[in-house]
């Protein structure tokens, strides 16, 4: 069957709004600062076989690797019932790292009079969301970490809800691994909510249009964006273009480069993206599960073929992305995770763009901050009730082509929103004393780099704080002979005044009165600056 390409367009829009109002109940719904304000949490749409049918416009960390998690699903649940919800987060078994919380559940366009057993739904909702603490041994759950037991609680995809009741032991179990389990209570249930919205809409459009032409148009739109996908693909120029991009491996304060090296290979219509040379996996948080390593290169293909390639499972299948076994990129358990989804998903992008750069230079960009800036803190209230506090800063975008990069973004896997002022003094003992653009940070340039951003905290309750961040001793690097952007800084600052320069990676028991400043880093410049 030849699609209409007006109803396709139709119900490319249906898909997505769908998945963009499940986003919306679960902003709406939440508890947590760092979901309701940051919008950290993504949603999407599958179908039957577990393949991406439609997402919202939310995290690329998450929606790349979010297919893994419904193929983990599946391939522990195959009888499922209207009702049932499945949870992980599980690195190893389909999520990105333990406090991406993912929840799964069926959608059934029709109750048959007699039940088939085992039932296959026709579509899955899915949602990810950052929860601000799921243990582990520091507050925030991100932590400096040398194994994945030290991050948090460990769940494989169980179910939560069967047949639409709550499987109050299970709930109870991950609560009480939790140091704000009230918060995380809620944040479940605003996930459960979005799914609710996402199975009702769907039954909406089976009931106006049909269950069969809802399946194939999602079936069309699939193979629509492979056609348009394989198609730009074919008009890069083919060949292998070899790239190496270090991250920053601190062990006892000391930083050590561990390289990241990606031969992106065009052949025809379909590219591969090889990380042999990599290094080993490292003592330490930076270890990234194979499908974060998937949800980056995804994330820099879907950038290069153009908005008009709806994203779904097509956009995915012209590529492949080969890994040695236990190196950075393709960790094995019981590997530290924890910074692999936030701070190595950001490098190789970089690497993946680095190499892309010489097959398409005047496309690509410089490399922008390189980093999400993890910011964790936790304690207690003045009343004994504990809190913890989760937030990824922006920096500067890379210089391009066309103009300068933006400054204070979130650039690449990120693209969240930073918490306002007003919320996060009302939420939690602290103070926001600084908080501006970092003036001349991005690199010179005939298109200059996106500035960063100072962002300074005053600790009012005795706080234990964590760092996880990146670019503080490596560059953004520059393209075309721009130059490279001004590195970060992490600052501890006395009662007193004094100043202590803290590493990338860094851990502090803090005082009332003391202050943590993060200084982000720019985005590289592109083209040789004017003389």
């Amino acid at each position: 069957m030849t699609p209409d390409p007006i109803t396709l367009e139709l119900y490319r829009h249906r898909f997505s709004g769908i998945a963009e109002e499940m986003g919306i109940t679960l902003q709406r719904t939440s508890y947590s600062p760092n979901i309701k304000e940051r919008l950290d949490f993504s949603c999407a749409l599958f179908d039957g076989s577990g393949r991406l049918v439609a997402q919202a416009a939310h995290i690329p960390a998450h929606l790349g690797a979010m297919p893994d998690s419904v193929a983990a699903a599946l391939a522990v649940f195959d009888d499922w019932q209207p009702g049932d919800v499945v949870i992980l987060n599980d690195p190893y078994f389909g999520g990105s790292h333990l406090p991406d919380i993912t929840l799964i559940s069926p959608v059934f366009l029709d109750e048959p009079a007699v039940p088939v057993r085992p039932a296959t739904p026709h579509f899955f909702a899915a949602s990810r969301a950052h929860h601000a603490d799921v243990g582990g041994m520091s507050p925030g759950s991100l932590p400096l970490s040398s194994e994945l037991y030290q991050e948090g609680i460990i769940i494989p995809p169980i179910l939560l809800y069967q047949a639409g009741e709550l499987l109050e032991p299970v709930l109870e179990l991950i609560l009480r691994n939790v140091r704000t389990p009230d918060e995380r209570r809620g944040d479940l249930a605003a996930q459960r909510a979005a799914h609710a919205v996402g199975d009702r809409r769907l039954r909406e459009l089976a009931a106006r249009h049909g269950i069969d032409e809802l399946l194939t148009y999602a079936g069309h739109l699939q193979a629509y964006s492979e056609r348009l996908t394989r198609a730009a693909i074919r008009s890069w120029p083919q060949g292998s273009y070899t790239f190496e991009d270090p991250i920053e491996s601190v062990v006892d304060g000391q930083t050590t480069p561990a390289p990241i090296r990606v031969t992106a290979s065009v052949s025809g219509e379909t590219v591969t993206f090889d990380f042999s040379g990599t290094c080993p996996s490292i003592h330490g948080s930076l270890n990234a599960p194979l499908s974060v390593t998937r949800s980056a290169c995804y994330y820099v293909v879907r950038c290069l073929v153009g908005e008009d390639v709806p994203v779904n499972a097509g956009c995915f299948a012209p590529v492949k992305v080969e890994a040695p076994p236990g190196c950075l990129v393709n960790a094995r358990p019981p590997a530290a995770v924890a910074g692999g989804n936030v701070e190595t998903s950001q490098r190789i992008t970089d690497a993946v763009l680095g190499a892309l750069a010489q097959a398409l230079p005047d496309r690509i960009a410089a490399a922008g901050q390189g980093t999400m800036n993890n910011c964790t803190m936790g304690g207690q209230n003045a009343d004994g009730s504990p809190w913890t506090y989760y937030e990824t800063l922006g920096g500067g975008m890379g210089a391009h082509p066309l103009g300068d990069g933006f400054s204070g973004a979130h650039v690449h896997m990120s693209n969240t929103l930073n918490t306002p002022v007003e919320a996060l003094e009302l939420a939690y003992p602290l103070r926001l004393t600084r908080y501006h653009l970092r003036r001349g940070s991005g690199g010179a340039g005939l298109h200059r780099g996106g500035n960063g951003i100072v962002r300074e905290y005053e600790i009012l309750r005795p706080t234990t704080a964590t760092i996880l961040s990146e670019r503080r001793a490596i560059a953004p690097w520059g393209l075309a002979g721009g130059e490279p952007a001004s590195p970060g800084r992490n600052l501890l600052i006395d009662i007193d005044g004094s100043e202590e320069v803290l590493s990338s990676k860094a851990t502090r028991r803090m005082s009332p009165g003391q202050r943590l400043r993060i200084e982000t880093p720019g985005g590289g410049g592109w083209g040789r600056p004017p003389p």
